[in-house]
């Protein structure tokens, strides 16, 4: 096997998972993560980013909500990493996916939304209910 995946959810996947390190050869990488966000998180999100880029003119400029996803992926978790463009005119940020966010990370990348959008008076209307890590 050169690549799987299981998500413990039962004894079984325990003993499961237990009897696959057992039998993996040498210099198998393990990962072990958080659980990914939830598709709920993701469209209360999208929502969030949606009426910032409606409502906040970023230094001048009118951003699209992928473009304020970066900017508070960003501010989530500081990871600048910047490389020339393919023909030298410019700039390429290789910035992180939300799509690889945890539950939890996913909630305090929603709760960055929140605080700069109530000091930006943004006012967020039309996102389906969102239901987060309890506090």
């Amino acid at each position: 096997m050169s690549r799987a995946l299981l998500v413990i959810g039962s004894e079984w996947d325990r003993q499961r998972a237990a009897a696959w390190v057992m039998k993996a050869p040498y210099n198998t990488r393990i990962e072990f993560k958080a659980p990914k966000r939830t598709c709920d998180q993701n469209s209360k999100m999208w929502a969030m980013l949606t009426e910032v880029a409606v409502q906040v003119p970023y230094h001048g400029l009118k951003l699209a909500p992928d473009d304020w996803k970066l900017i508070f992926l960003d501010a989530l978790k500081r990871e600048v990493r910047m490389v020339p463009n393919l023909d030298g005119t410019g700039l390429v940020s290789l910035g992180r996916s939300s799509s690889d966010l945890s539950k939890s990370e996913m909630s305090d990348l929603i709760e960055l939304i929140l605080m700069f959008g109530a000091k930006h008076s943004v006012k967020f209307r039309n996102e389906p209910e969102y239901v987060g890590e309890p506090a």
